[in-house]
């Protein structure tokens, strides 16, 4: 069988192209270290996120050197906490979880971005380098008030950020003074 110079020549960069873009998926898959979300973190009833330590209260907390833990929950139609200070040059893990219905958790700007859903938690370890303030949106169609569903995420200087730390510690030892001074005042009962 006889095969046309022409048709060697489409067949040849036909083949090139199937292993170009196998190459390009490959790289992008494996060579970008871009991770899908694992379902490894253990299940949670979006009833009982009040009770559960992780998310009873969103905080974000530091796990180590330059290591933090943010614990989000989300719900109709916002995110607690609101607003998010992490630190610069430190890396960051978002634990999201979801109260309602589906949302998703991205800081625009970013390649930072899952989809949250309730009775799972969605982690995502990221490192900001520079100080900035980013906007997070939810993707997700959720509901009626979808469109006003949004947060901010401020990344502080190292510096900046333990002194913000250190007055709202002074913030919550006054407010606790404060209450203890009302709940003993008046008649000596608590109410």
């Amino acid at each position: 069988m006889n095969i046309h110079a022409y048709e060697r020549l489409w067949v040849a960069g036909s083949m090139v192209l199937i292993v170009g873009f196998i190459a390009t998926i490959t790289y992008g898959a494996v060579g970008l270290g871009i991770t899908m979300v694992d379902d490894g973190e253990e299940p949670l009833a979006p009833d009982e996120i009040d009770e559960d330590e992780r998310f009873g209260e969103p905080r974000v907390e530091e796990v180590g050197d330059d290591e933090y833990e943010v614990y989000v929950v989300s719900a109709t139609f916002f995110f607690q906490p609101d607003p998010i200070e992490i630190p610069a040059e430190s890396e960051v893990t978002f634990y999201v979880t979801s109260r309602d219905v589906i949302h998703s958790f991205t800081v625009v700007g970013t390649n930072t971005n899952t989809m949250v859903i309730p009775g799972e938690v969605s982690a995502m370890t990221v490192e900001f380098d520079e100080p900035g303030e980013y906007g997070i949106v939810c993707n997700e169609y959720c509901g009626a008030g979808h469109h006003d569903m949004e947060g901010e995420l401020i990344v502080l200087d190292p510096e900046e950020f333990e002194e913000r730390q250190e007055e709202n510690d002074d913030d919550v030892d006054a407010i606790e003074v404060f209450d203890h001074r009302t709940a003993t005042a008046g008649n000596g009962e608590l109410p």
